[in-house]
């Protein structure tokens, strides 16, 4: 099964990706494992993105394209794949399908994991963290017993800069203007599969194996 994992932040998609991968065993391809990977291995793409990263610059389309036809030409892409973070655009989507049409293969689901905004709000800006100890907390899913103090050694819970409201509210627009246009894309070409990311974790996946189930049928 060829599958791209789509989500914006706080919608789980880290959570569920991890559940898929070990039922269907396919590798889970984030954009960030496949540039460490190539730099590690010191391809002339994995060199090319250091260069990018180094100076702070992101790395071109064509050399992202690059690393990514390298890595799903592996032999563990074979039996399928799930692809993390890629594509962003349009330009990579068209470009993707052109890799997957080279190597015999096309995309069989896109998987949007589908959250409410004002959710993500509360999900995103509800972290706490304890100042001594560095643990972690949720206003909503992991509150502390005491009100701004660690459980575990009762030092000062604070709210990271990138937690706040206005940072996270930011981040989510962002988010949501660069992937309407790749949901549409993939909504015309069939692929796209809604996944309701509002009900608990466990549901969620199930939702999703089923969506999976058939395509072993």
């Amino acid at each position: 099964m060829n599958l791209v994992l789509m989500g914006l932040p706080g919608a789980g998609k880290g959570t569920q990706a991890e559940r898929i991968v070990e039922k269907y065993g396919i590798p889970h391809i984030s954009t960030g494992d496949m540039f460490r990977a190539a730099m590690k291995e010191g391809t002339e793409l994995g060199l090319k993105a250091k260069s990018f990263m180094d100076a702070g610059a992101l790395v071109p389309d064509e050399v992202t394209i690059g690393i990514v036809r390298e890595r799903l030409s592996k032999l563990d892409c074979q039996d399928g794949f799930l692809l993390d973070g890629f594509p962003r655009t349009v330009a990579q989507a068209e470009a993707l399908e052109g890799i997957l049409e080279a190597l015999g293969k096309k995309i069989d689901y896109v998987i949007n994991v589908e959250v409410d905004k004002d959710i993500l709000m509360a999900r995103l800006t509800g972290r706490r963290i304890c100042k001594s100890c560095g643990a972690t907390y949720h206003l909503v899913f992991n509150p502390p017993a005491a009100e701004g103090k660690c459980d575990r050694c009762g030092g000062e819970l604070y709210q990271r800069a990138d937690d706040n409201e206005e940072t996270v509210q930011n981040r989510l627009d962002v988010n949501l203007k660069q992937t309407e246009p790749l949901l549409d894309f993939y909504r015309q070409k069939g692929y796209l599969k809604d996944i309701n990311g509002q009900q608990e974790i466990g549901k969620v996946f199930e939702d999703i194996d089923q969506l999976l189930k058939g395509l072993n049928e």
